[in-house]
């Protein structure tokens, strides 16, 4: 099996995803992939364990990729072996009424992890520098002062938009939360194949929706502004990292592997220890125990 370092994945410099592939060959079979996901998926379990005793961290993962890219079918493999208490997934929509009656990155924070344990954002709070930029007319609908028309949104007012998030990331980071960014690199053609399948499989007619075409049609523009949002987003507190998705099976293991490796890094994550006099005195209570009629 091919050893894939992970900061071959992480953006450290100006990006071009065009140059980027989407599918690279780790030269193993489907089965052995799924052996070594399980080996990761049970020390990120254990490792989440330790996190949750230690109470001082906690982790956001946020996953990013067009339509088809994988990110239901990933959450599901990476985080399986996960206590149910300790991760929670988020799939943002459109914002709701409620939502909108706050800036775009309130509904965010109240889903950001408590300490010792995972939030998962499915789509996060790049959505609006992504959908919104594809979509501009859908920024009326926040109603910021001084933008009366699609036509007042600069390239100033998406800089902007960019500092903010670099502004929210940096803040959490430095309050305890680990924050990893992992955009699914999804080739047209495999969104292609894939939307076929969707149609091809009664059972899988439900994932299809007539907007996901005219999505399609706009590929290269939400390509442009995803490079953007990267270049522009990815930092040493809050990196992102460029996972080929062709195959799904791969971009698990890498997913799940980079969040391994990257958490192992924080070696300060330790189980608390037992005050003194109860370490002194573990032979009593268990005595105690153990003689208890």
């Amino acid at each position: 099996m091919k050893n894939i370092s992970i900061e071959t994945l992480k953006v450290s410099t100006p990006i071009q995803l065009n140059n980027i592939p989407t599918f690279i060959d780790i030269e193993t079979s489907e089965k052995k992939k799924e052996k070594e996901l399980q080996k990761i998926r049970e020390k990120l379990s254990k490792l989440q364990d330790k996190m949750y005793a230690h109470n001082k961290y906690g982790v956001l993962i946020c996953l990013q990729g067009m339509d088809t890219a994988g990110k239901d079918s990933l959450i599901r493999e990476v985080f399986k072996e996960f206590n149910a208490r300790g991760v929670v997934v988020y799939s943002f929509k459109t914002p709701n009424g409620n939502e909108l009656e706050h800036d775009y990155l309130w509904r965010h924070y109240l889903a950001l992890p408590e300490k010792g344990k995972f939030s998962v954002f499915n789509r996060t709070h790049y959505e609006n520098v992504l959908v919104t930029r594809v979509h501009p007319e859908y920024i009326m609908n926040e109603r910021i002062p001084g933008i009366n028309s699609v036509e007042d949104i600069t390239p100033e007012f998406w800089n902007d938009r960019f500092e903010s998030i670099n502004h929210f990331e940096k803040h959490i980071s430095s309050n305890g939360v680990i924050v990893l960014k992992f955009y699914l690199h999804l080739g047209k053609e495999e969104q292609r194949q894939r939307l076929l399948r969707r149609l091809e499989k009664e059972d899988h007619n439900w994932k299809f929706s007539p907007a996901d075409l005219k999505e399609r049609e706009l590929w290269q523009e939400y390509q442009t502004y995803y490079e953007e949002a990267i270049n522009a987003t990815s930092k040493k507190h809050a990196p992102w990292y460029i996972i080929p998705a062709d195959n799904k099976e791969t971009s698990r293991y890498l997913v799940a592997k980079t969040i391994l490796e990257e958490l192992q890094k924080y070696t300060d994550i330790k189980e608390p220890e037992l005050e003194q006099e109860v370490k002194d005195n573990i032979k009593f209570y268990h005595d105690k125990l153990a003689t208890e009629e």
